[in-house]
């Protein structure tokens, strides 16, 4: 599977996320797509909230330390508002959105 980007082909794994995180407007827009998600500005502060997480650690949280992380910069967002937004899972599908690769295993940080 691969999507093109700014005309470029960007290959993925066999799930679909980016091999090589894309800090690209362009790769939220067409992944999100893909994912059959409509934007909204609370689509983009979840996926800035991963790019800088993955930029200070290496890789996104898992779903509760996203949780508590996104609540901290927003309080009273609860587990139903992120699954609003990416209904297969903030914590995986919220990643893949943003242009990351595949979030670790079960652990996360």
């Amino acid at each position: 599977m691969a999507y093109i980007i700014n005309g470029s082909e960007v290959e993925t794994d066999d799930l679909g996320y980016l091999l090589e995180p894309l800090y690209d407007d362009e790769a939220v827009r067409v992944i999100a797509a893909a994912e059959g998600i409509s934007l909204t500005d609370a689509h983009w502060e979840v996926v800035n909230y991963l790019r800088d997480e993955y930029r200070e650690h290496g890789h996104t949280p898992n779903f509760r330390n996203m949780l508590k992380g996104f609540a901290e910069l927003h309080p009273g967002v609860d587990s139903k508002y992120l699954y609003d937004l990416f209904p297969v899972g903030p914590a995986k599908q919220g990643p893949k959105v943003a242009g990351l690769p595949q979030p670790l295993g079960k652990g996360g940080y």
